[in-house]
């Protein structure tokens, strides 16, 4: 499984972005797909997960104001990120865990994209 993360960018604190992460193989919907980011000089977090067609889980930091979503008929998982915070600042990188998971909220994957830059202002 190959996984292409983009969307990315620098914005504005209170500005919305849309991560997308399009996979590759033909058992995507069975994957349990995750976002985690990585703010400079700080261990990699957990952000979102999402499985079945549309079982989810947050992080308390993000809960409320990102949502992840996905299209399986597109390969396709977004993370919809609005109210952006200075600390929200981070590499975001999709995930992908075949079943049996590793656990609903667990930052063990199988695959993981190459990472998309997130930059938000004051």
């Amino acid at each position: 499984v190959q996984l292409q993360a983009s969307g990315g960018g620098l914005v504005q604190a209170g500005d919305s972005l849309r991560l997308s992460c399009a996979a590759s193989g033909r058992t995507f919907s069975s994957y349990r797909m995750g976002w985690v980011r990585q703010a400079r000089g700080k261990e990699r977090e957990f952000v979102a997960a999402i499985w079945n067609l549309a079982s989810t889980y947050y992080s308390d930091s993000v809960k409320g104001r990102f949502t992840i979503s996905r299209d399986n008929a597109k390969n396709t998982v977004y993370l919809q990120m609005n109210s952006l915070k200075p600390e929200d600042s981070a590499i975001y990188y999709c995930a992908a865990d075949p079943p049996p998971y590793a656990g609903l909220w667990s930052m063990i994957y199988d695959y993981w994209g190459q990472g998309t830059l997130v930059t938000v202002s004051s």
